[in-house]
């Protein structure tokens, strides 16, 4: 899936994930969470348009890294909550709202799109949202470093499939897209290696996804993953305005999101 320009790359890169990827290429899930947002009402070019805009935090993930992101836990070995990977999202502040109607819609976009990918990963299928260059071609570095912020969020439990001789090629195609805090490739490829390999892994990351989601219910780590579910019209619970703010500010509804 293609939506809009190019992103940049994410930044911080802890050493411990640089050297898990080295070993990685030398040897050479479903989340039980699943809400009942109607997948019809997931409108990502709206999203992506607040994410672009000055409402959104400046630190705020853009679409094609939002996506990988949810992509990530998706697929993870272990349950991530939402009151802990939204405020991610958002670069731990909380947004800047028109209304209840747009937070209502922008929240409920981010869970539909996250219900949208495990119906689709459930069915055997991926398509992830990468962004175009000028010249047409897509661009996955976003969407991949999204992703391995994901894995970051859990990184002692990805550590099998890291290691693992067997399997550890599938997270290949997806790590060789990011780079470390000084813009390098995270893996230490020369430049025209990633050049070259970036059409080429792009087009493997569906089918690592589904090797990844494959290979940690094998390990039995996580349940069965949920299959298709059919549209249900059912509205994002109402939010008290001395309530947790929903997007994961940590302050309260009235002096966030309901203002």
């Amino acid at each position: 899936m293609k939506i809009g320009k190019a992103v940049d790359r994410v930044d911080n890169r802890p050493d411990r994930v640089r050297a898990a990827c080295q070993h990685c290429i030398m040897s050479r899930s479903a989340v039980a969470l699943s809400v009942d947002i109607p997948v019809a009402s997931v409108d990502l070019g709206a999203l992506d348009g607040f994410l672009r805009s000055e409402r959104a935090p400046p630190d705020a993930m853009m679409l094609s890294d939002l996506d990988g992101f949810l992509t990530g836990i998706a697929v993870g070995p272990k349950i991530v909550m939402p009151s802990e990977w939204l405020p991610h999202i958002f670069g731990g502040k909380g947004p800047e709202f028109a209304d209840d109607s747009e937070a209502k819609a922008v929240l409920g976009t981010i869970f539909g799109r996250y219900n949208e990918i495990l119906c689709s990963i459930a069915d055997g299928a991926c398509e992830p949202i990468l962004r175009g260059g000028r010249d047409g071609a897509l661009l996955p570095f976003a969407w991949a470093d999204g992703f391995l912020r994901a894995i970051m969020l859990r990184i002692d439990a990805w550590t099998p499939l890291f290691l693992s001789k067997r399997d550890g090629f599938l997270l290949l195609p997806i790590l060789s897209l990011c780079s470390d805090g000084a813009g390098e490739s995270l893996l230490g490829l020369l430049p025209d290696e990633d050049d070259r390999l970036t059409e080429q892994m792009s087009q493997c990351i569906p089918a690592a996804v589904l090797g990844i989601a494959r290979y940690w219910r094998e390990q039995g780590t996580k349940p069965p993953m949920r299959g298709p579910a059919s549209p249900v019209n059912r509205p994002l619970p109402k939010v008290g305005r001395n309530e947790a703010c929903p997007c994961g500010s940590g302050r309260k509804f009235k002096k966030c999101c309901g203002r």
